[in-house]
């Protein structure tokens, strides 16, 4: 090996600034690749966040090194265990998927690649995919770098926990529901939910494929917005619409990422639905009056109909089938603990959710709409409409942004990291981040703060909006949380996602100036 002081010195830069190391040559791509691999292996130990190491990378180092080019040129990169990467699996979590190695490696493998990135490891998901924890039956429990005893968050809680970790520098997750942004907020780093479409899927493997009401993106999750913006430029290249025609070309624009003229900017502390927890507040509030004092124009907005888009869109869009292809999914293998409790009404026959709906009504009128909504669609007429519902939902929100005229949007991210097997009982608090896969919004999280004991003492009082089981269950989920990260999601138009990276790049500065 080599002297320990390199490996120090490698883990603590930056991604631009290993970069431009790897360009100049003062570093060698076999050097920082195998900092990382040993840095990754010791990560896992604690965290069990990747699912196997990618020995190719090793052949990879031959190739790379005799040409020196791509904006990624040495950069080793994680990838989440969904991502095609050729003879390896992409099981998903599920016994079903297992010894059924990719043929070739999906686009944004091959672009890393052919922009001199190397691939080095693939990490954890929850069981099947849809559920915000990080635990299945193949590979076990990802936990939280900040608080052993907290999740990672999911479902691309193997990169959250291995980039909070150190153990990464850059990793590729992807997004159905909060699946970037949830785990970059627990775990303390950025996240990126790119349009739906900026990026290619193809070779992703899902549980849902052909379900077009919440559509699923790819992003990058690395430790500063900086090193996002990077990914994005490295990705959207001419190497990537040549592969997969069916993505807009549109280079990545960095005269709007590089923009500093003042932004007029929505924001809400809470949507009047979603569990908002007192860090989660306060952390709204804290970046408002940043943003203020920083020149920028703040003006409160509500999202439409939140409690009708969580069951008539959200949860009827992802469950349409009433969940028939996800319990196919399972079958013969065992339930993960981190799924149970968010499976179990799947089951029931679609008479008796009908029947408990209808008892629940005045007891528990969440409950209630959640069981009806379980029942899903019904039909293909009944599917036709709900995507007409879905379409007019999009335009009715653009149209209240414009009425606003705001530019993007300023509002709380799941958090903080929750105690272990809470994730499935809550989906109650998924329209934060969920709302903006239905409307194709690209997304992003930055961590603004941390726990403070103050917040802690304000949670004992914490009674939520329906004062219900979920509101307890919330209060539980995220106690004991001292001292874990607090972030906040930025938020902006379809195909703006180098506003919205602009705007989050402002949120990080601005944080960090305050600091001083």
């Amino acid at each position: 090996m080599f002297p320990v002081t390199d490996s120090a010195l490698i883990l603590k830069l930056s991604l631009s600034e290993l970069t431009k190391k790897l360009q100049e040559g003062s570093l060698s791509p076999k050097d920082v690749l195998y900092t990382y691999m040993e840095k990754t292996l010791d990560v896992n130990k604690d965290l069990n966040c990747c699912t196997g190491i990618l020995l190719e990378s090793f052949d990879q180092l031959k190739t790379v090194s005799t040409k020196k080019e791509g904006l990624l040129y040495g950069v080793p990169v994680s990838i989440k265990e969904n991502f095609g990467y050729k003879n390896h699996d992409s099981s998903c979590g599920v016994v079903i998927n297992l010894e059924r190695p990719a043929q070739q490696d999906s686009v944004l493998v091959e672009v890393l690649k052919r922009q001199g990135a190397i691939p080095f490891v693939k990490t954890n998901l929850p069981q099947a995919l849809l559920n915000y924890d990080c635990s299945n039956p193949i590979y076990g429990q990802t936990v939280n770098p900040h608080n052993l005893q907290k999740t990672s968050g999911g479902s691309s809680g193997g990169e959250g926990a291995l980039i909070g970790g150190g153990g990464s520098v850059l990793g590729l997750g992807s997004d159905i529901g909060g699946s970037i942004r949830i785990p970059a907020s627990f775990c303390g780093i950025c996240g990126l939910k790119p349009t739906a479409g900026r990026l290619s899927l193809k070779g992703l493997s899902s549980i849902y494929r052909g379900q077009k009401s919440v559509l699923s993106s790819p992003g990058p999750m690395a430790r500063d917005v900086d090193s996002l913006a990077l990914c994005m430029q490295a990705l959207l290249c001419d190497h990537m619409f040549s592969l997969d025609p069916t993505v807009p070309p549109l280079p990545f624009n960095m005269q709007i990422y590089q923009s500093t003229k003042p932004l007029r900017i929505g924001y809400l502390e809470s949507d009047g639905y979603s569990h908002t927890s007192p860090s989660m507040a306060r952390g709204i509030r804290e970046v408002k009056a940043l943003l203020e004092q920083g020149g920028h124009t703040l003006v409160p907005y509500t999202p439409l109909k939140i409690t009708y888009a969580l069951h008539e869109f959200l949860i009827k869009g992802i469950l349409a089938d009433g969940a028939t292809t996800l319990l196919q999914k399972l079958e013969g293998s065992p339930v993960d603990p981190c799924l149970k409790a968010q499976i179990l009404p799947y089951y029931l026959p679609t008479w008796l959710k009908k029947t408990l709906s209808f008892l629940l009504k005045p007891l528990s009128p969440r409950g209630s709409a959640m069981l009806s909504a379980l029942c899903g669609v019904g039909s293909v007429s009944g599917l036709w409409k709900q995507h007409a519902a879905v379409e007019d939902y999009i335009q009715e929100t653009i149209a209240a942004w414009r009425r606003c005229n705001i530019d993007v949007l300023l509002c709380p991210v799941i958090g903080p990291a929750y105690n272990f097997l809470f994730c499935s009982k809550l989906t109650t608090a998924v329209p934060h981040t969920m709302l903006y896969n239905l409307l194709t919004f690209p997304a992003g999280v930055v961590p603004v703060s941390t726990v403070t004991a103050e917040d802690e003492e304000e949670l004992r009082h914490y009674k939520g909006f329906f004062q219900d089981h979920w509101d307890k269950l919330f209060k539980q989920a995220v106690s004991g949380g001292e001292g874990l990260p607090v972030a906040v999601q930025c938020v902006a138009l379809p195909w703006q996602d180098e506003l919205c990276l602009r705007f989050m790049k402002e949120v990080e500065q601005l944080v960090k100036q305050s600091r001083k």
